[in-house]
């Protein structure tokens, strides 16, 4: 690999708008890390990765990269992801070991295995695999930014299939220069930069030739069954042969909907700021807004959540089932990564569940004086504090507890003052939702109510007691925590 990055026949000028891009990602990386909390693992700015699958246009990169890394000081990580698709993909292996190893460049090689194949797709599926891994080994290697290898065609094939598919601005804004991927990479601190996204692919096939660069060619990429295969090879031939240059066109405006996308954002921001209310919002105050601008909030809140974006016609009846359904009625719309319900005037996103756990059979156990007891089958952790009003700490040692859902009828009196109640008017009262409800457990022994998680401790007489009065003892109380997944 020769480090010498010169003007190309074909390619004039490539090397300078590399650097620049280039030049322009780690700068956002910097600023990226100098404001992250101490002791993050992304923090070594001057460590750069380079997903290198051997191809012409990742080859072309790292011969780049390796440039630039050795003029400006920094080290360079070449990332193969070896997804064994292809019967040569041993030997493409193989090759970008041996490339790095000629140049110096630092190697890593990843196996992966396609979860969900037949659901997804083999094209999809390859490419959730790939960043999953590639977000791996950057957190292992503690490196902030990933370059990759899309260019100009590459953005223009990206938006007219996102056309093609009637997505909205955000689909159409196609890839920036830099962005994040959380939902990709399993990190929203790590960087993805594209420095060829200005350049034309001709440009960087006129660029290694000129210059002899080694690369593979993966057979997969005329297979027409793939979508992006098939306008690569069969429509945008026939585009440019009508409309030459059309590929900068579609980048121009690529780069126009990406600025109406941050006006959207701006918006968006501003309008479920004055929605919100905690994780929660605001159905009365979100009314007061259009249609449009209901929806456009709502797929801002799912984003900020990291919730895959919904169908337009997944979100329009959503939208009409939060504001048409009676006061009292229980909204429940599931989204593949997490369910949308209403309790009284707010709007609750919240984990995806089965119902499952309701069969939950009680625990018996018994208090050794532990701080704490993991009860995973409950998802959640039964906690014992000392406390100024409680329980009696060896009554409590002395009894056959139990863990349990509540089975209905269960009454708690809060304090010695205070009136028995069901637990239904203290949920009630303390305005919990009722699927939450569902999933709170109690504590009993064979006679006695002791605690109900959400609520809190039954006064039990000759039991309870208040820990700074002359003939208490030790007082204890109950607290219950449920697991955040």
């Amino acid at each position: 690999m020769n480090a010498d990055t010169g003007t190309a026949a074909g390619a004039p000028g490539l090397q300078d708008v590399f650097e620049r891009a280039l030049g322009a990602i780690l700068a956002r990386v910097v600023v990226s890390t100098d404001s992250a909390p101490q002791g993050t693992a992304l923090t070594n700015w001057r460590t750069i990765a380079v997903a290198y699958s051997g191809g012409l246009d990742s080859a072309v990169l790292l011969q780049l990269a390796h440039g630039y890394a050795q003029s400006h000081g920094l080290v360079l990580y070449a990332f193969h992801i070896h997804h064994g698709l292809s019967p040569n993909a041993d030997a493409w292996s193989a090759h970008c070991e041996k490339q790095c190893a000629n140049a110096g460049v630092h190697f890593c090689v990843r196996r992966v295995e396609l979860a969900d194949r037949h659901k997804q797709g083999t094209e999809q599926a390859a490419r959730i695999s790939r960043y999953a891994a590639l977000g791996e080994l950057c957190r292992e290697q503690s490196i902030p930014v990933l370059l990759t290898a899309h260019h100009r065609d590459d953005q223009a094939e990206t938006v007219l299939l996102q056309l093609l598919r009637g997505s909205g601005v955000a689909g159409l804004s196609g890839m920036e220069m830099v962005n994040t991927a959380p939902s990709l990479v399993g990190d929203d601190a790590l960087l993805i930069g594209r420095p060829l996204l200005d350049i034309s692919r001709q440009t960087l096939e006129s660029y290694a030739a000129h210059y002899g660069i080694a690369h593979v060619d993966d057979e997969s990429n005329s297979d027409p069954r793939y979508a992006r295969n098939a306008l690569r090879h069969k429509v945008m031939p026939v585009l440019e042969a009508h409309f030459p240059g059309f590929q900068q066109r579609f980048a121009r405006s690529a780069q126009h909907a990406q600025s109406a996308q941050r006006l959207l954002n701006e918006l968006a921001a501003q309008d479920l700021a004055a929605c919100a209310d905690g994780e929660t919002i605001r159905l009365s105050q979100l009314g007061q807004l259009t249609d449009d601008r209901i929806d456009n909030v709502l797929r801002y809140w799912f984003a900020s959540r990291g919730v895959r974006m919904p169908a337009t016609a997944w979100l329009s009846e959503m939208r009409e089932q939060l504001f048409s359904a009676k006061e009292d009625a229980r909204i429940r719309v599931t989204h593949a990564d997490c369910e949308i319900r209403r309790h009284r005037d707010r709007v609750f996103l919240t984990p995806r569940q089965d119902d499952t756990d309701f069969d939950v059979p009680p625990a018996p156990f018994r208090w050794n004086g532990e701080a704490a007891i993991r009860f995973p089958q409950f998802r959640g952790t039964l906690h014992f504090e000392d406390a100024e009003e409680g329980v009696d700490a060896e009554w409590l040692r002395a009894q056959a507890l139990e863990l349990r859902l509540r089975s209905g009828g269960e009454r708690l009196k809060p304090a010695a003052n205070r009136s028995t109640r069901s637990l239904k008017y203290h949920y009630q009262a303390l305005d919990i939702p009722h699927w939450q409800r569902l999933r709170l457990p109690v504590v009993t022994t064979d006679t006695h109510l002791v605690f109900a998680a959400g609520i809190g401790m039954h006064w039990i007489s000759d039991v309870s007691l208040v820990a700074n009065s002359s003939h208490a003892g030790q007082a204890i109380r109950l607290r219950w925590e449920h697991d955040h997944s």
